[in-house]
């Protein structure tokens, strides 16, 4: 069977080039780092590479770059970093749609003494700016607000937050895993003091990230070690996966206008197509400023558990939210907080292009959805009891 690949928010393809480039590091150059004879130095400079390439994605100097397993653990670095460094300061602020790895260690630092305000959304999933300003206190040890969401692609306008929140004294920071490589971000020209980002978001492999840590950004480090990353991080560099993330990063860049283009107008094919034949059927989110590649469609009276299921039978991959809350039966905690009705909540379906997708693969879900959704609805009581 062959696949129709519409997750991407989920993970990405690992990008030809950046295996071609990762594989002498597991074969050949396997020298640890951190090694003084010239087999391991030989790997340092290229690791040394690679946070230049992450860097020049961000518009970031390299010393910068922080490397990381991933960007939940880049996430929980930055709340904890900017915790220990004001430990006179108990409260956070965040958003009521941010990604389970945000969401859960701001769930577990209010069990821990720490007071946490949750920034409400409205029916598009637009911040409410003025709650936000208002809730910013002598008391507040961070802001972390999304760049984008990783459901509805709904992007947050996080250079302007940024400012409002660093004239308080307060430090902020941004979980870009789904927004970077698909718009243009400049750090140097923002008042961000740090931003999370994952490899296998870009088309990297699984199990790399990275943290920006803005020059006199207070940092107390997370995992406790060696002498790696400067002292930021302890444990023997992943350098196959950070020679990965260097290679996806210098793509990413090169690939953006076409993320910005043909992606966008693929996803703006779909979602069209998609209305057209299928009744009942709503855009999450407002359309203006979201990600090019995302869309969150929700088909009434259904379930989204069974819409993926039956397109799976086709090969088309997709999911009802995100993939870290998969299994859960609640609706998504992003549409409950943008007041999306249960009966379109349930039934909610994200699909994530990237450039490796076709328009004959679009038509091709947009052939096979609607039938589908068809089938459903007559097998379900909300269906007909609304009819």
């Amino acid at each position: 069977m062959n696949v129709v690949y519409a997750d991407n928010n989920a993970t990405t393809q690992v990008a030809k080039k950046v295996l071609d480039e990762m594989l002498p590091y597991l074969e050949t150059y396997y020298g640890n780092p951190s090694s003084m004879h010239t087999f391991g130095g030989q790997v340092a400079k290229n690791i040394a590479m690679a946070r230049e390439q992450t860097a020049a994605l961000l518009n970031a100097s390299p010393e910068e770059i922080l490397f990381t397993s991933c960007g939940t653990e880049s996430d929980s670095t930055a709340i904890q970093a900017a915790i220990k460094s004001n430990p006179d300061r108990k409260h956070i602020v965040t958003t009521r749609v941010e990604h389970p790895a945000i969401k859960n260690i701001c769930e577990h630092s209010a069990k821990n003494e720490f007071h946490v305000t949750y920034v409400p959304v409205d029916e598009n999933g637009t911040l409410d700016l003025d709650y936000l300003y208002k809730n910013l206190t002598d008391d507040t040890a961070i802001a972390s607000i999304m760049w984008a969401n990783n459901e509805t692609g709904v992007i947050f306008p996080v250079e302007e937050i940024a400012a409002k929140v660093k004239e308080k004294g307060i430090v902020f920071h941004t979980d870009a895993v789904q927004a970077v490589g698909k718009i243009p971000i400049d750090l140097k020209n923002t008042e961000i003091d740090m931003l999370s980002l994952s490899g296998h978001k870009i088309h990297a492999p699984k199990g790399i990230g990275a943290l920006y840590v803005k020059k006199g950004t207070k940092f107390s480090p997370f995992l406790i070690g060696g002498h790696q990353e400067k002292g930021r991080r302890g444990g023997t560099e992943n350098v196959a996966s950070i020679i990965g993330l260097g290679t996806a990063s210098e793509l990413s860049k090169n690939l953006m206008e076409e993320e910005n283009t043909r992606v966008k107008e693929m996803r703006d094919s779909l979602e069209k197509g998609l209305l057209e034949r299928i009744d009942n059927a709503i855009v999450n989110g407002g359309k203006e400023k979201r990600l090019p590649n995302t869309t969150s469609i929700a088909f009434e009276y259904v379930e989204g558990e069974a819409i993926l299921l039956m397109m799976d039978e086709f090969g088309i991959c997709a999911s009802s939210g995100s993939a870290c809350t998969s299994g859960s039966l609640e609706p998504s905690h992003v549409l409950r907080a943008m007041g999306v009705p249960f009966t379109a909540a349930h039934g909610t379906i994200r699909f994530s292009l990237s450039t490796y997708n076709t328009m004959e693969e679009v038509n091709f879900i947009i052939e096979k959805l609607p039938p589908i959704i068809e089938k459903l609805r007559k097998m379900s009581p909300f269906w007909k009891k609304n009819q």
